[in-house]
């Protein structure tokens, strides 16, 4: 078994004790911000530098990265991997395929819709998170909650405003992946803390190769793979093999991140942070590569940011009263001293006057 009776330099499990002040789930939506920021400016400048277009290829290097990463974890005495059984084993490969049919819907209705519309419809995926945990988790939300999403899924309208051309199975397809997206935020939530409860890196370790092997097939089907062969025996240099590898590391720790951060927060909160993260982009976009934006993209990151801000108010707020004692519906009497019994007040009148 892994990482049993090995000594633990760093401890990661889920019980390890560790300074409040860092671990914190805000110290880990920060990392997953600046990680997720990190890798999308560096798989810009794989694609311009190198020219390496092709998606499948990309992910699956991601997807490989995280499973080799989390097998050396373990092996380093990380974590211990959970003993599952056959039904267990079933959930985690309808997670990966999850995972990877997420991504497979969310490249193919690129095709069929714009870049704006894609991204407005994406980011009302807090709302299907709400309607899938209320439907089939029978939670409930606080209607300052509600309010609180309003200017973030406007502010995401505002800052990706553009041409919103799609066609009817464009439309179906990127609602499909947005359902999709939520559902596996919902999914990786609940297998960390609900009867599985498994360790952020162990969920890294069985659903990172079952998703390498699912993103290479569908490579194969797109006639990707062929592609990657052909730019590997022209074009490969030894700079591109560098960065992919610097590239796959950074993905490994953004799953890990990011499955710590759903772990420690909710379903809710990772979608918002997603929005928040989405309009981030367009702001590193702006500030590194020089792209140029409207009045109305620019109210509308502010929008976002400031609901973002709204949302983690009202939810830092609605966790503390949940962490408050209740208060007694009566106010607790202290017992009455009983009266003293006749010997003892005899006893007391003898003990008065001999002290006169």
């Amino acid at each position: 078994m892994l990482g049993r009776d090995r000594p633990h330099p760093l401890q990661l499990s889920a019980g390890a004790a560790r300074p409040a002040k860092v671990d914190t789930s805000y110290t880990w939506l920060a990392m997953y911000f600046c990680l997720n920021l990190t890798l999308t400016i560096y798989n810009k400048a794989i694609l311009s530098t190198f020219h390496f277009g092709f998606p499948w290829t990309l992910t699956g290097i991601h997807t490989l990265c995280s499973g080799i990463g989390a097998y050396i974890m373990g092996r380093m005495g990380y974590f211990t991997p959970a003993q599952l059984g056959e039904q267990e084993n079933m959930v985690m490969l309808m997670f990966s395929f999850l995972y990877t049919l997420n991504i497979a819907i969310s490249n193919v209705s690129l095709h069929e819709v714009s870049v704006a519309f894609h991204q407005v419809v994406r980011a009302m995926t807090p709302v299907f998170t709400i309607a899938i945990s209320v439907a089939f988790l029978s939670k409930r939300y606080s209607g300052m909650t509600y309010l609180s999403l309003v200017p973030l899924l406007l502010g995401v309208y505002m800052a990706t405003v553009g041409d919103y051309s799609y066609s009817a199975m464009g439309f179906f397809l990127t609602v499909l992946g947005t359902l999709l997206a939520a559902t596996k935020t919902v999914v990786t939530n609940r297998i960390q803390v609900g009867r599985l409860q498994l360790h952020p890196l162990d969920l890294l370790l069985r659903m990172s190769p079952l998703a390498f092997v699912q993103t290479v097939i569908f490579s194969w089907m797109k006639g990707e793979l062929e592609e990657v062969v052909s730019f590997c025996k022209e074009e490969m240099t030894m700079s591109l093999v560098m960065a992919l590898l610097v590239n796959g590391i950074i993905a490994f720790f953004l799953n890990y991140v990011s499955f710590t951060a759903n772990k420690k927060t909710s379903a809710l909160t990772m979608t918002v942070a997603a929005n928040v993260k989405q309009v981030l982009s367009i702001v590193v976009a702006v500030t590194v590569f020089n792209t140029k934006i409207g009045f109305l993209n620019g109210l509308g990151i502010m929008m976002t940011l400031l609901g973002g801000a709204c949302y983690s108010y009202v939810d830092l707020r609605e966790k503390a009263q949940r962490m408050r004692p209740p208060t007694p519906a009566f106010p607790q009497v202290s017992p009455s001293v009983p009266p003293p019994s006749e010997k003892e007040g005899a006893e007391l009148v003898n003990i008065r006057i001999s002290n006169q």
